[in-house]
């Protein structure tokens, strides 16, 4: 019988022992299992992400989409509504800020414009202030090193005062979709950015309080995202600017888009304009082997594509008016058939300042794109939406953020306004008219350009960004006016010169005063005196 018991408690002890072994091996398992899984998502976050919820997109490092599923976060500290060349610079910003930001982007494929091609010297030193200045490799971006002018058969070389910059230094010219995918991706390995897809509808306001928006998802679904801080900048066909600014827009004319393959610049690494008749066109390379060419056509239509109106203006009107070196690739390139259209748009800043809102970008801000400003105006914004938020622990007294806000709008004067008034006012001395007065300005202009030194470094400084000094740009817009004047009175001062000179002097005057007043006499010239310019943050860094 002892034996027995003995037997059976072995056999007890023994089953047991199987069984803690058993529950001990499967909570062993539990426990590898689940800190692989922390292993992995951990790994995935470093490597890049932004992260999202409710099967919506977002963008890897190699720019390709995937879903993720639905999990708990965190509000963010500022949503970002567009993922441009503003609002992917501002999202890898906020985001190397330790700021959470959350980008709702309605289309995050690699986009494809005519326009935001150029970027001036300015705007690749503002790149490199934020760290991006690699978002210009690997997309066969070329270096720019000036402009060449051309008129009636003359030409002029005009080259970027870069003597005092390290060599990297130049413009830069490219396809526009290459540069923002870059942008986009840069972003996207900071774990505390997200990229979503989708289309914002509309602002969530509360007691006048910008609290978020509400956006559709890539799915079809309706969604509310909620952060003390959302930045507008959807671009050009923004709906959302009319909340937060006044949205009166003009469109002076129109680009006719073409690319040439295959030919040579008659000045290598050069933009090229062309004084011609009735409006400047543009050429410059955007890769190792093409050619952007932009066709000004002045006025609110544009001969159509579909009945060839189009191709016989490209061909009769416009192509007698092209350097030689390029005729042949500008009627295949007519003849090929992809021709594109855009309307140029211009809006000077005139904001309504909205707690948790702000504008950036062309939702904000527009200037006629001959001088290719517009991207060297969005970076230097985002460099200062950057310093202003900096001192900021937290931003959710919206009422005071607003106000301390405000000094962004004139802080961004200097640049922002020497290269619109510039814009606008080169853009109408470029183009033809039948006034002699105009005439005689637009003759003006070429040659004082063409004088070299100052004359030609002065004007030049301007328009890549490197001088951004509102009365630079008044003194030069004056000397040209002065100096065709002095031009029509030599040698001898015939009362019809007198009164052409006259009449000069006053278009010159009536070109630039009117987008002076525009953009804000006070902010451009005195900006010190603007209270909001002293402003700093109380109740909003606690």
């Amino acid at each position: 019988m002892e034996r027995k018991d003995e037997a059976a408690a072995v056999v007890d002890e023994y089953i047991v022992g199987v069984f803690v072994a058993t529950m001990a091996g499967i909570v062993l398992m539990y426990l590898l299992k689940d800190r692989r899984r922390r292993i992995v998502k951990s790994k995935a976050a470093r490597n890049g992400a932004a992260e999202s919820n409710g099967g919506s997109v977002f963008v890897t490092s190699e720019g390709k989409e995937r879903e993720e599923d639905e999990g708990p976060e965190m509000e963010p500290d500022v949503i970002i509504v567009g993922a441009g060349v503003a609002g992917a610079a501002l999202a890898h910003t906020l985001g190397k800020e330790g700021r959470r930001v959350h980008v709702i982007e309605r289309d995050l494929t690699e986009p494809d414009r005519i326009v935001g091609e150029l970027l001036q010297p300015g705007g690749y030193l503002k790149l490199i202030e934020l760290g991006l200045e690699d978002c210009v490799d690997h997309i066969d971006a070329q270096r720019v090193l000036g402009y060449a002018l051309f008129k009636d058969g003359k030409s002029t070389k005009l080259s970027y005062p870069l003597e005092k910059f390290h060599s990297d230094v130049a413009g830069r010219s490219f396809h526009n979709g290459r540069f923002i995918q870059r942008m986009r991706e840069k972003a996207a390995t900071l774990p505390n950015v997200k990229l979503e897809q989708g289309t914002v509808t509309s602002l969530i306001e509360e007691n006048g309080v910008i609290k978020g928006v509400q956006y559709k998802s890539k799915s079809g679904l309706e969604h509310k995202k909620y952060a003390p801080l959302t930045i507008v900048c959807d671009g050009c066909f923004s709906n959302l600017r009319r909340n937060l600014c006044n949205p009166k827009v003009e469109v002076p004319s129109y680009f006719v888009g073409m690319v040439l393959e295959n030919c040579q610049l008659p000045f290598d690494n050069h933009g090229h304009v062309i004084l011609a008749d009735p409006s400047p066109i543009l050429f410059y390379p955007i890769s190792s082997t093409e050619i952007r060419c932009l066709v000004d056509v002045p006025g609110q239509k544009v001969p159509s594509i579909a009945n060839g109106e189009m191709n016989q203006y490209l061909k009769n009107v416009v192509a007698p008016q092209i350097p030689p070196q390029l005729y042949d690739s500008f009627i295949a390139a007519i003849d090929s058939g992809n021709i594109r259209t855009m309307p140029n748009r211009s809006m000077p800043a005139d904001p309504h300042p909205t707690p948790g809102a702000l504008l950036l970008g062309d939702a904000f801000n527009m200037r006629h794109p001959l001088t290719g400003g517009g991207m060297t105006v969005a970076l230097s914004d985002v460099t200062l939406i950057r310093d202003l938020l900096k001192p900021l622990r937290n931003l959710r007294d919206s009422a005071s953020l607003c106000k301390y806000l405000e000094s962004f709008y004139t802080l961004r004067k200097p640049v922002a306004s020497t290269i619109n008034t510039l814009a606008g006012a080169l853009y109408k001395v470029f183009s033809a008219s039948p006034d002699e007065a105009r005439k005689e300005m637009r003759q003006a202009c070429f040659d004082y350009l063409s004088l070299g030194g100052v004359c030609s470094t002065g004007p030049v400084a301007l328009l890549s960004g490197l001088n951004p000094r509102p009365l630079s740009l008044v003194l030069h817009f004056f000397a040209v006016a002065v100096y065709g004047v002095g031009r029509l009175l030599v040698p001898f001062p015939y009362p019809k010169n007198l009164w052409i000179g006259a009449r000069l002097i006053s278009g010159a005057a009536g070109i630039i005063f009117p987008i002076i007043k525009a953009e804000g006499v006070r902010q451009m010239f005195f900006p010190a005196t603007v209270p909001a310019y002293y402003r700093a943050p109380r109740s909003a860094t606690k």
